[in-house]
């Protein structure tokens, strides 16, 4: 939260600037000590090393539900900085970094909690582990029994020492220095490329200035501050006041640890009396980084979807080892403790249902134009797709699935036709109350029938297992039986073209046959477990009379039930 942490900052800062004081009034004038504002905010935002927690599970822990168990997870503290798992089981399993500040104490405090909807969270225990007492750059496996309950948390814990991460004057750039630059290549050099496999870059960030950014106080002015986010790293400038054009002339260097990652740069406007306020953000992909150019970047909303007032302007290099970087592609991704919690939202339900939408339209159009061949609505296209279909399983080998894979890939590049919507950069047209009413209906009434399809195709898969409809099921029976003997005895080539020859002269055989799928029609006829319970025979003893119940609602029937 970068209002938590502003005034985070403001109380070190205030706490460090006395401490000043009373040692410039203890030593010497002669001396010449000078400590600069500016300084000790540079120093409280630095940490000397970096504490991986590897969160693995709790055991023996208290039951605090009445049914015997416990949702529990973790928090951790270090310092000011606090971080919760997001997982409500003993099997955590959850990675977290915390940075190690020089100012800070090396305590680790570590308490458990069983989550309550709608109440307190209970306190089960809490544990304290002092880093000062391990060893870097080992990873230790230990077990911490919890105070004032029992059981213990099971966690692997490594100190590692950090490295190029810092603040500075433009005056002071590491990169621009030559033998700095060479040592830094030589480090992320190919022959380094199997030791610390974690550390795979660094990245530097030149905040020069912003133009003409939102007016946020009264005065007509604002005071901007920038937030500097990569992953969990989280730097940021002093503050510029009563300035809507300010001028950082900042250097902030991070340790990339996932090349995928994007650095998110965040202008806020500072308040004394309340929480910062939100004036713009740009979310910069390490990967599209160019070296050395200086560029304007337009501010954007919170959401990232749209354009908001100012200019901030931003020179990046960033610095990786390419073997590192492949191989952290594909290892879990580092996940972001400080996150907004999601709400509802009608028009973010809009939107990703309109995406969805788009993506199966995209692979219906792709069904469309193959079904369209099968149809023969185009002599020439069917004739060349069923020869081409033919060849290729006829000469079809294990190895030509990774190739076929590559030429799409090469297609695709040499066509460099790239799809970009701009219309999560423009906002739409006004609508109307009643537009956007018929439009959220009409996302609820295709969400609600698609959940429907999925739901009921499912239930009635579970249902031919079941033996629901027992003939259904030894009909299923019957056939896999049978698709067992033709697998064994004819290989998979000849029932593929068998298929193949099939679907493209079926409509040659019969130009007037429907189109279908013989699999969805026999699922068609297992009833879902709506059906089933809205088709139960109810026996009337009193009459001896049977009453077939058919189409009514589930409820009213287990209420007469």
């Amino acid at each position: 939260d970068p209002n938590a942490l502003a005034e985070t900052f403001r109380v070190i800062l205030c706490c460090k600037w006395v401490n000043c004081f009373k040692i410039f009034n203890q030593i010497n004038h002669d001396d010449g000590l000078i400590l600069r504002l500016s300084e000790l905010h540079r120093k409280a935002q630095l940490w000397r090393g970096i504490v991986s927690i590897a969160l693995i599970e709790g055991r023996n822990l208290i039951p605090m539900d009445p049914n015997g168990l416990s949702d529990p997870y973790a928090k951790f503290r270090l310092g000011h900085q606090k971080y919760r798992s997001k997982t409500l089981s003993p099997q955590w399993r959850e990675q977290f970094d915390l940075h190690l500040y020089e100012e800070t104490g090396e305590v680790l405090e570590i308490t458990v909690w069983d989550r309550d909807t709608g109440r307190r969270d209970d306190f089960i225990g809490r544990c304290q582990l002092d880093l000062s007492t391990l060893s870097k750059e080992q990873t230790h496996h230990l077990e911490l029994p919890l105070e004032e309950s029992r059981g213990y948390v099971v966690l692997l814990v490594t100190l590692t020492a950090s490295s190029h991460v810092s603040i500075a004057d433009l005056s002071v750039t590491p990169l621009d220095d030559p033998q700095e630059r060479a040592e830094i290549l030589r480090r992320y050099g190919i022959w380094k490329s199997l030791s610390n496999m974690r550390d795979v870059g660094i990245v530097q960030v030149k905040v020069m200035r912003a133009e003409g950014l939102m007016v946020a106080d009264v005065t007509g002015k604002s005071d901007p501050f920038c937030v500097l986010e990569l992953n969990n790293d989280r730097l940021q400038t002093h503050t510029v006041y009563k300035n809507l054009n300010p001028e950082w002339n900042k250097v902030f260097t991070f340790n990339v640890k996932d090349i995928h990652s994007v650095l998110e740069v965040t202008v806020f406007d500072e308040d004394r009396d309340r929480s910062a306020d939100f004036l713009g953000k740009v979310a910069i992909p390490i990967l599209r980084i160019r070296n050395g150019e200086q560029k304007g970047y337009l501010l954007k909303n919170k959401q990232l979807t749209g354009l908001t007032k100012g200019v901030i302007y931003l020179e990046i290099d960033v610095i990786y080892n390419t073997v590192k970087a492949a191989l952290r592609t594909v290892v879990p991704a580092e996940q972001k403790y400080i996150e907004e919690e999601p709400k509802v939202s009608k028009q973010l339900l809009q939107q990703n249902f309109n995406r969805v939408k788009r993506c199966i339209m995209v692979l219906f159009s792709y069904g469309t134009y193959i079904n369209s061949c099968f149809e023969w609505e185009s002599a020439q296209r069917s004739i060349i797709s069923f020869v081409l279909f033919v060849v290729v399983v006829w000469n079809f080998e294990l190895y030509m699935l990774p190739l076929a894979l590559l030429l799409l890939l090469y297609c695709a590049f040499s066509i460099k036709k790239i799809y970009y919507s701009s219309s999560f950069l423009q906002d739409s047209e006004p609508k109307g109350f009643m537009d956007k009413l018929y439009a959220i209906q009409d996302v609820f009434i295709s969400v609600q029938t698609a959940l429907d399809e999925v739901a009921s195709y499912g239930e009635r898969i579970k249902n031919t297992v079941n033996w629901t409809v027992p003939f259904l099921t030894w009909l299923a029976i019957t056939a896999l039986f049978l698709a067992t003997v033709l697998l064994y005895l004819i290989p998979i080539r000849y029932l593929v073209l068998a298929w193949g020859v099939n679907k493209f002269t079926k409509k040659l055989r019969d130009p007037y046959m429907i189109d279908n799928n013989e699999l969805v029609d026999f699922l068609s006829r297992v009833p879902s477990d709506v059906q089933v319970v809205s088709r139960k025979v109810l026996e009337c003893k009193a009459c001896g009379a049977h009453w077939i119940i058919c189409h009514i609602n589930v409820k009213h029937i287990l209420s007469v039930t």
